[in-house]
């Protein structure tokens, strides 16, 4: 440094002034400029770049010694001219190399601090030998100095134009495109209905509106469109199977399809109002890592996703969750599904409902333990999307159930994740013929993260959907049965992230004995989802 200085005809003072430059803006680029009229001390890439105030006495600096070559240089700068900052742990860091335009721009803030004490009639504490050589090294970097300037004017113009048309100072917008070709390419009848094997194009369209007030909260309003019916009223008659990515036909019509806000209580508890379309996961970690996704990422169908029993409360209501620890978490909550109804049997309480319990138990990092209860009435499995049998689904419509699950993930490494579930639902049919019914599922899972790419997803599911296994005399007397045989949902799909806003996976379904009858042929289901995110 001591030769550059010589080179360019610099004292040791005015040289040591280039040092004021912050460089993290100026990394491995040149097109970022810093504050002119604030003097930076220069800092290492990766490092702690905030600084400090300007010092007064170059003692202050714990890396500047009185032997140090430049020690008198920035002495000068500091009870002189005024212009030195240093980092927040006391130290200047001046052994670090510069670029010309780091240079330029710490020689123009020099300029401003000189120019600044001649206004203020202090100009005799300006050395004039200081003063030719800064007007010659002006010069010489009048390029730099200009580029410099006309960058700092191009920054603010483009800053006053984005003031001027933000959408929102509190509301950002994102959106997530789903655009799918899927089919049954296996399977002919079903419940003695033939299977539809023709093949569709479907899409589905969100755009959230993300509104922070505090910057811990969040209100979120999200817009959607489909045209997708749910295989199970078009093409193969069981709710088993079931994509995710299919929201209900609108005809692409736009709606509110969900209206919530999160804010926090404390510093340990979070809470959720839900005002529609609020779903468990909202407040509650569903111990599926990476499968559990909206439909446009994770698992393809409904019952990929999580375990079952999570679909029996949606609607409208509160969560809560509260963190005693990084170990453990409790979540609550209560959701309604026609709680906007003032007609007899519906409303906020007095219709259809589910409320839940969780304790989430982390033992260790690659461990994660849900132990999960649910009281629900009149909620069905297929309702709310996450498959079952017909007859399963049939007998919650009149009932009231008190669901129980366990879910678990263990993920040794970072490209391997295995879990599971199980759940039960135990029913109490409340019409006519009252009685109890026995409704399990489970599933074991896996995920492979970053699979060939960093971004994609492998992920297996193999399970077994809803299934009434058993039932007390006074059903089977009136005719309700539990299911007669075992369907097993197996399911795989790769989600290959072509770029940061797109991904594409291909994914099968297969059902054997579906609608857990062996009556029925097995079927499979294969689509290709492409999925966009702005």
């Amino acid at each position: 440094m001591q030769n550059f200085c010589k080179y360019l005809l610099v004292s040791p003072a005015v040289c040591c002034a280039m040092l004021f430059v912050n460089t993290a803006a100026f990394a491995g680029e040149t097109s970022a400029t810093p504050e002119i009229n604030q003097p930076q001390v220069l800092a290492s890439p990766g490092t702690n770049t905030q600084i400090t105030g300007q010092v007064t006495s170059v003692s202050q600096f714990s890396d500047v010694q009185p032997t140090d070559w430049a020690f008198q240089a920035l002495q000068s700068l500091v009870e002189r001219y005024g212009c030195i900052a240093g980092y927040p742990n006391s130290t200047y860091r001046g052994n670090r190399a510069l670029t010309r335009y780091e240079f330029a721009a710490g020689l123009n803030a020099c300029l401003d601090r000189v120019n600044e004490l001649i206004a203020t009639a202090t100009g005799d504490l300006v050395n004039k030998q200081d003063l030719a050589t800064l007007q010659k090294l002006q010069a010489d970097f009048s390029a730099e100095l200009a580029t410099l300037r006309g960058r700092v004017d191009a920054v603010e113009a483009k800053t006053a134009e984005l003031e001027a048309n933000q959408f929102s100072t509190t509301t950002k917008l994102n959106a997530e495109v789903v655009i799918a070709i899927a089919s049954v390419v296996s399977g002919n009848t079903v419940n003695g209905q033939e299977v539809n094997q023709n093949a569709v194009l479907a899409d589905r369209v969100r755009l959230n509106l993300d509104t922070s007030f505090t910057g811990k909260d969040l209100l979120r309003t999200r817009l959607q469109a489909t045209n997708l019916d749910p295989f199970s009223d078009t093409a193969t008659f069981t709710p088993e199977g079931d994509f995710r990515f299919a929201g209900g036909n609108n005809s692409n019509g736009v709606v509110i399809d969900a209206l919530l806000y999160q804010f926090p209580l404390g510093s340990k508890t979070g809470i959720t109002l839900e005002a529609n379309a609020g779903a468990i996961d909202d407040f509650t970690n569903t111990v599926n890592p990476y499968l559990d996704g909206d439909g446009g990422s994770g698992a393809l169908s409904h019952f990929g996703t999580r375990n079952p029993i999570y679909y029996l409360a949606n609607g409208t209501g509160i969560g809560i969750k509260h963190e005693f620890s990084d170990q453990l978490e409790l979540s609550l909550g209560y959701l309604a599904n026609d709680a906007a109804n003032p007609q007899l049997g519906s409303g906020l309480f007095n219709g259809a409902y589910g409320t839940m319990a969780q304790l989430t138990v982390k033992p260790s990092n690659q461990i994660t333990l849900g132990l999960t209860y649910l009281n629900a009435y009149n909620n069905t499995f297929f309702a709310n999307g996450s498959g079952g049998s017909n007859n399963a689904n049939n007998i919650l419509q009149n009932a009231s159930s008190n669901s129980y699950g366990i879910e678990a993930s263990f993920q040794p490494s970072s490209k391997f994740v295995i879990g599971g579930w199980a759940g039960l639902t135990k029913a109490r049919i409340l019409s006519v013929t009252p009685g109890d019914a026995d409704i399990w599922n489970y599933a074991v899972t896996l995920a492979f993260p970053d699979l060939g790419k960093t971004g994609n997803i492998a992920g297996i599911i193999v399970g077994m959907e809803p299934k009434v296994t058993s039932v007390s005399s006074s059903l089977s007397n009136a005719g309700i049965n539990k299911d007669p045989d075992t369907s097993y949902h197996i399911e795989g799909f790769y989600q290959y992230k072509l770029s940061d806003n797109i991904s594409i996976t291909p994914g099968v379904i297969w059902l054997t004995a579906p609608d857990h009858n062996n009556q029925n042929d097995d079927i499979v289901i294969g689509t290709v989802r492409t999925t966009f995110t702005f």
